[in-house]
Parts: structure tokens; C-alpha cells; sequence
């Protein structure tokens, strides 16, 4: 079986520096609950959020999503991927993990993610920084989650016997998630433990990743299969499959265009790098496009192809609010059915 997520971008309704009306941004926001509500009527397993920052999307603290749409759902999954935690304090996460935990009767997935080098410059936060303070946040994470009381005295937390509450519901943690573009952060990730996702490269760099995984997963004596890995992909679908492919081409063109400003962004892919990033590329296996059997036979191809037991699809960004919502009761008749059965 192959579980079906949504990841939602949530981006911005209008360009990156353009501002809609407030009752256009409510209209947005219902527009997107709706789909969200309908997710586990169409059949996903959950939603992962992301979190950005400075116009690119409407989810700076998609935490509060979560808390939202909780209520509104019975089964689905909910989670971030990956909430940036350079940016928080990590015993405040771990607080915030206890509490939507309960709210979304232990159905959230904890994802992670160290941050995107454009947006943290803002801020003036270096990548090597962000880096630094990523790897100090999860040690306190992964000790905070296992322990009610926890100290830590590090290069930019120090503190004593701080008590955690709530306690997740999940015991003893709900699962844990971490963004990755290199084989050095899968294999950081397997140590830990945590499940990974990554997306953007050609799936051969996709095995390679998932290969460090599993090797260094396999010597840390944590489990490695398919269940631990996910894809995330862009895809277009229709009933005619020459409009899907004619969409996708357009839209993977502007893609790259838009991704350029990334200092990681690279035309093609590239090995591992050395130094605090790494580079990603976005080619013709970043999207899936076609009818609904197309569709459907590219994301099993790709997940068989890696191994992945999971994938996280980015629908329709680019359509009008009734062509997207087409496109999902689409995904949802003729591809989730097809992947839960593989």
C-alpha cells in the first residue's frame, strides 16, 4: 500500500509582493478549509502543512491549521513539514506538540525542517546558524519528548529540570518527520529515527537518498522500510490526459523560473555538496501528469522504483478554485483507490 497525503503549499492567493482584499483572503481561507474537511472524505491519509514565511504562502504558523481542521475531521493525519524550528524556542514546540496532540485525538505527525536560506536571510539568520540551531533544537526535541523533565546546556539553550506538559498522547511520541535534499540529512535522520520526505530530485538521486537511509538506519537498529519514507511530487491530472501534460510542461517551465531566487536551485542534479546546504534540481519527474490511470501508474512507478511507502502530492496550485477542486475529486475516484491497493 502506498498512503496518499496532500501537501499543502497554502501559497499566496496573488503574487509574492501583491496583498488581496480581506474578504478575498476570507474567501481564500474558507475555499481551502472545505478542501481540507474534504480530504478524508476523499480518501487521504492526511495533510502535511508547511510553513513559510514573507508572502509566498498563508501558512506562517500552521500549527494553528492543524488546531483548525482538527475538530472537522475524524481520522485524517495532520502535521507540518516541517515546522522550522531556528525560529522557536524548543521547549515552546514541544509544548505546542503535547497540546495538538490531544486537540487532534493523537493523529498529528511531528515534521521538521531547518528552513529556507532566502527566507531566513530576512531575519538575518546564516545558514550555518540555522544549521547549528536545528540540530541543538532536535536534540532537545527527541530528549523532551521521551522525558517529562528535561535539561540542556547547549551553544544556544541552557536550562534546568524544565518540565513538558501535556504529554503527547501518543506514546511514547507521535511519529517524526524530517525534510531532506541530501544523503548527509537522510543519514542524520535514521539515526534518529525520525521518517524522512524529500522531493524536487530525479529519482535515481531519490534511491541514493533513500539508500543512506536505510543502510544507516539498518546500523542504528531502526526500522528502514517503506514505511519510513516518503515522496513528494507535483501533480496534474484530467480527464484528457494531453491537457494534463500541456499543464504540467507550462507549469514545471515557471517552476524553475520561480525557484532560481533558491540559493540551493541548480539546473541539474548535483552530488551532495560540501558545506551548510545542499543542491536540488527540478526536472521532468518532479511532476506526474496525466488522466487519472496515468497519474496513478507514475506515482506507484516512482514509489516502487524507492521504495517510498508514502507520497505527498501538490495539486493544481495554478488552476481556478473550481478546476482545483475538480482535480482532487478526480485524484480521489480513480488514484487513491490504485495506491492503497499496491
Amino acid at each position: 500500500m502506498i498512503r496518499p497525503w496532500i501537501f499543502e503549499l497554502f501559497g499566496a492567493p496573488a503574487g509574492r509582493n501583491e496583498d488581496v482584499s480581506p474578504r478575498a483572503a476570507a474567501d481564500y481561507f474558507g475555499w481551502h478549509l472545505d478542501l481540507w474537511r474534504r480530504a478524508e472524505e476523499f480518501g487521504f491519509e492526511g495533510i502535511f502543512f508547511s510553513e513559510h514565511h514573507f508572502g509566498l504562502t498563508y501558512s506562517p504558523s500552521p500549527h494553528l491549521l492543524i488546531a483548525t481542521v482538527a475538530p472537522q475531521t475524524r481520522a485524517l493525519r495532520l502535521g507540518v513539514m516541517g515546522v522550522t524550528l531556528p525560529y522557536y524556542e524548543p521547549w515552546r514546540v514541544v509544548e505546542e506538540i503535547g497540546m495538538l496532540d490531544h486537540l487532534t485525538g493523537g493523529r498529528l505527525e511531528i515534521g521538521t525542517a531547518s528552513g529556507i536560506p532566502q527566507e531566513m536571510a530576512r531575519v538575518g539568520l546564516t545558514v550555518e546558524e540555522a544549521n547549528a540551531r536545528n540540530a541543538e533544537a532536535i536534540e532537545i526535541l527527541d530528549a523532551a519528548l521521551l522525558n517529562p523533565v528535561v535539561s540542556h546546556h547547549g551553544k544556544y539553550w541552557n536550562f534546568d529540570d524544565l518540565r513538558i506538559r501535556p504529554r503527547p498522547l501518543q506514546q511514547p511520541a507521535p511519529p517524526r518527520w524530517v525534510t531532506v535534499v541530501s544523503t548527509e540529512s537522510a543519514r542524520k535522520a535514521a539515526r534518529r529515527g525520525a521518517k524522512i520526505c524529500t522531493g524536487f530530485h530525479p529519482i535515481d538521486r531519490i534511491e541514493m537518498i533513500f539508500d543512506a537511509y536505510r543502510e544507516e538506519a539498518r546500523k542504528a537498529g531502526h526500522p528502514h522500510g517503506p514505511e519510513q519514507l516518503a515522496i513528494r511530487r507535483n501533480v496534474v491530472i484530467a480527464r484528457r490526459a494531453e491537457d494534463a501534460i500541456t499543464t504540467a510542461r507550462e507549469t514545471l517551465r515557471a517552476y524553475r523560473e520561480a525557484l532560481h531566487h533558491d540559493p540551493r536551485f541548480t539546473e541539474s542534479p548535483l552530488p551532495d555538496a560540501p558545506g551548510p546546504t545542499h543542491n536540488f534540481s527540478v526536472g521532468d519527474d518532479e511532476f506526474i501528469a496525466g488522466s487519472g490511470r496515468e497519474v496513478a501508474e507514475g506515482i506507484m512507478s516512482q514509489c516502487r522504483c524507492t521504495g517510498a511507502g508514502h507520497f505527498l502530492c501538490t495539486m493544481a496550485r495554478q488552476s481556478t478554485p473550481d478546476l482545483r477542486m475538480a482535480a482532487f475529486e478526480l485524484y480521489a475516484r480513480d488514484v487513491i483507490p490504485a495506491l492503497r491497493q499496491a
